[in-house]
């Protein structure tokens, strides 16, 4: 075989092995798929009725798109335990140690996230249909609007492997998690950012979370606050370039990172 079909080849088999697991181990997928839909139905239900957003669209309309930012922002969590998890177990080693090419561990790592990523984006799409919440554009703006999520997955995917290597150990991954709550919540996820004081809603403006899931509110004709930023106005843009930015960071120093094992 030529080196491409190699190394798709060898990429399948990683991607293979992480749906075998799934096979055998559903609870931890249910698991995964339920957190973000419960954080969904509390925030929606049990904080919703004393929120009110423009236009009178209801929360429920303002909500699902930021949870679908936030849900796949969070995504990266479940990439660094399981870099964290092979890398304990000395799995990474022997596959390096074995004769397939370099770049199958990583790029199956990475098909195998993206596939959980859209299964986990259609269960909240149902689920915000279940609770009422429904998008008012075309299919093209709808379409757009699930291709902007699954960019910015992409990139905190890459965040997330980079951050496994450097972690090591799955202990470690908890150090991590306290930093990337703050930072999802520090957002227009749940909230206006004009309704935070002055310096914080500058933060959760240029945020890439709140850049996608504002993005995505307007691409779903959603309700959403404007503000007289730029960042609030060029969201759009944003949701694109902050992305691009995080992959153009994050994925050298991996690839790096893991030809650097064992160093």
């Amino acid at each position: 075989m030529s080196g491409v079909a190699w190394a798709v080849t060898d990429s399948w088999t990683m991607t293979r092995r992480g749906l075998a697991h799934w096979a055998r181990q559903p609870v931890q997928v249910v698991v995964g798929l339920a957190f973000p839909v419960m954080m969904l139905v509390m925030f929606g239900y049990f904080l919703g009725g004393g929120m009110t957003v423009p236009g009178g669209g209801g929360y429920t309309a303002y909500l699902v798109p930021g949870m679908l930012a936030l849900t796949m922002a969070f995504g990266l969590e479940a990439t660094m335990i399981a870099v964290t998890r092979d890398l304990g177990r000395g799995v990474i080693d022997r596959f390096r140690s074995m004769p397939m090419a370099s770049s199958a561990v990583l790029v199956g790592r990475s098909v195998l996230d993206m596939l959980q990523s859209a299964l986990s984006l259609l269960v909240m799409i149902g689920v915000g249909l279940a609770m009422g919440w429904r998008w008012h554009g075309g299919p093209g703006g709808a379409a757009a609007a699930v291709g902007l999520l699954l960019l910015l997955r992409f990139a905190m995917l890459w965040i997330g492997i980079y951050l496994g290597l450097v972690a090591g150990r799955p202990e470690m991954v908890q150090a991590v998690q306290i930093l990337v709550w703050p930072v999802g919540f520090l957002s227009n996820v749940f909230v206006s950012a004009e309704s935070m004081p002055g310096w914080l809603g500058a933060v959760a403006e240029w945020n890439p979370m709140s850049a996608t899931a504002s993005a995505v509110r307007e691409l779903f004709a959603n309700p959403r606050w404007t503000g007289d930023s730029w960042a609030a106005g060029h969201a759009e843009v944003l949701a694109l370039v902050w992305p691009v930015v995080l992959l153009v960071v994050f994925f050298p120093l991996a690839v790096r990172r893991y030809r650097g094992l064992g160093r």
